[in-house]
């Protein structure tokens, strides 16, 4: 079986179990294979990881998406990472499209914890050397990794669908919370177009009600792009979709790059109105109900040359537009 090499480096990419579609799509963009592996689960839970072939100072990329079960998937990483290391691996990335526990980044009450940290601890105590993930929930996440983090953004992806499919409208950016404002600015910044807020206050004339939405900017008469980092259970972007259209919008959109889709999201976004969801394959998309008007973009072409850059010691930032 042959595998990447340059340099006389020898490069090998190995899949979890939890989306390996994903991780097929990325092997053949960089004309390679997936090494053949061994992994199954115990009766009593308990996970178990064989390579069947040398990997012995290889570069590896361990990709696993980390869709529910998110704890089973993030144990099967794990040790698969050992594994690597135990067989003598030069060197291991961890490739998560979609970094477990990335919302429980900070502590906002006393006796949190903050498991975005301890995830990251756990990546380095198993022996992982470098961690490649796409738009993580919050950047600070990076520093949690006592070693080089790759962060991707799916913006480019996304927004470049959406400025080619919607190039003829009249098209504002809106942020779903005060909390994503940082990233749709980075969206009106490519499209060169106006940015709007949805602002979530309590009305003082009722008590313990829910949260009033106030849209900061105008959006009459505009296809209005809802972006967030993800939609988990779509509660947030199809309140967000139903205030804008009360203020006016002509249609709106969802752009997000993770498909988390929990519990109601199918349905929620289903009776959202929205024109159409668009998301990238961070994750399987696995929902009890199709949802309407959902296009999928492949992240995978962004991944493999991720991969293929730092490889070969080139410049992650420079897939961005950045310096290398």
């Amino acid at each position: 079986m042959s595998h990447i090499a340059k340099n006389d480096k020898h490069l090998m990419l190995f899949s979890g179990r939890a989306y390996p579609d994903l991780a097929q799509e990325v092997a053949q963009l960089m004309d390679t294979t997936l090494v053949p592996t061994r992994a199954l689960t115990y009766a009593n839970s308990e996970i178990y990881v064989r390579f069947e072939e040398s990997v012995r100072g290889c570069d590896a990329f361990v990709i696993q998406s980390h869709t529910a079960p998110v704890n089973e998937w993030v144990m099967e990483q794990l040790i698969m990472v050992d594994a690597l290391k135990r067989a003598s691996a030069k060197r291991i990335t961890v490739v998560a499209p979609f970094y477990p526990y990335a919302r429980q980044d900070k502590k906002h009450l006393g006796r949190e914890p903050i498991s975005a940290r301890l995830v990251a601890d756990l990546y380095k105590a198993a022996g992982a050397d470098r961690i490649m993930s796409v738009d993580l929930h919050a950047a600070q996440i990076q520093g949690f990794f006592d070693g080089p983090v790759d962060h991707l953004w799916g913006l480019p992806v996304l927004a470049d669908y959406v400025g080619e499919k919607y190039a003829g409208d009249d098209v504002c950016i809106v942020s779903p919370d005060a909390g994503r404002v940082r990233l749709a600015d980075m969206w009106t910044d490519r499209l060169s177009c106006p940015l709007a807020i949805i602002h979530k206050r309590h009305d003082p004339n009722k008590a313990n009600t829910v949260a009033v939405h106030e849209v900061v900017g105008d959006v009459v008469g505009k296809t209005c792009i809802l972006v967030d980092d993800m939609i988990d259970t779509a509660g947030t972007i199809a309140q967000a979709a139903h205030a804008l259209r009360e203020r006016g919008a002509k249609r709106v959109i969802a752009a997000a790059t993770h498909a988390v889709f929990s519990g109601p999201a199918a349905q929620r976004l289903n009776a959202s109105g929205m024109e159409e969801i668009i998301v990238t394959n961070t994750l399987p998309i696995r929902t009890p109900e199709p949802i309407q008007n959902l296009k999928v973009l492949s992240i995978a072409p962004l991944i493999a040359k991720a991969i293929d850059a730092v490889f070969v010691d080139g410049s992650v930032t420079s897939l961005f537009g950045g310096n290398a």
